[in-house]
């Protein structure tokens, strides 16, 4: 009699932290992102500086890196593999204008995280996953302030994505506790938060309490 196939249920959807555009004190900065980081469940954190020159953003990762390390937490830095790989982050997120994911993975490594952002194109998606990305992003999925943005995909995009390729998706733009749950059903592994938790009016570790709470699996 043949056997009936086993289906591995997916891992519950976990978050995704992003700084904001600019951090002026990066040692009070890692006070909030130890508050955030304590509050609930982040598996990475991604250290966004656009136009910050490189000093700024390797101190940056030096003051904010150890806190999400030791809290089990990788560290993504945006656009600059040449800078992740000496500075001792885990991976990379390139946008469709960086270095491409072979030119990362030769500077980084066989083992380094490398995301493509992929806006809302399944085309450009799989050709990250062919290329051997190791997550793509899809968003904005609302409107936000933290970047300007020229693409809204439909949450059906992280359905068909999860039904069809194997490596994760990660859910960015506009995304708050209100708005998490939503995308995670729809097939999110991960949701990248960054407004909605630093300027949150009860502090980042509320924030992250709340988008855990959004993100819990429902019976």
């Amino acid at each position: 009699m043949a056997r009936e196939p086993v289906i591995t249920p997916r891992p519950p959807c976990r978050l995704y932290l992003i700084t904001p555009p600019t951090i002026s004190d990066p040692a009070a900065f890692a006070r909030d992102l130890e508050a955030a980081l304590d509050a609930g469940d982040v598996a990475a954190l991604q250290i966004r500086l656009k136009g910050a020159d490189d000093a700024t953003v390797l101190a940056t990762v030096a003051a904010l890196r150890p806190v999400a390390q030791a809290r089990g937490v990788a560290v993504i830095l945006n656009d600059r593999p040449d800078l992740a790989a000496p500075s001792g982050c885990d991976g990379v997120h390139l946008g469709q204008s960086d270095a491409s994911v072979a030119e990362a993975r030769s500077l980084m490594g066989r083992d380094a995280m490398i995301g493509v952002t992929c806006h809302d194109s399944r085309e450009l998606a799989m050709e990250a996953a062919e290329a051997g990305a190791d997550y793509v992003a899809f968003g904005a999925f609302f409107p936000t302030a933290t970047k300007a943005t020229a693409h809204r995909p439909d949450p059906e995009i992280l359905t068909i994505w999860q039904e069809t390729v194997e490596i994760p998706c990660v859910a960015i733009g506009g995304i708050t506790a209100a708005t998490a749950g939503g995308l995670a059903r729809a097939g999110a592994d991960f949701v990248a938060v960054s407004a909605a938790v630093w300027n949150h009016p009860g502090g980042p570790g509320a924030a992250v309490r709340e988008l855990a709470a959004a993100l819990a699996p429902t019976a």
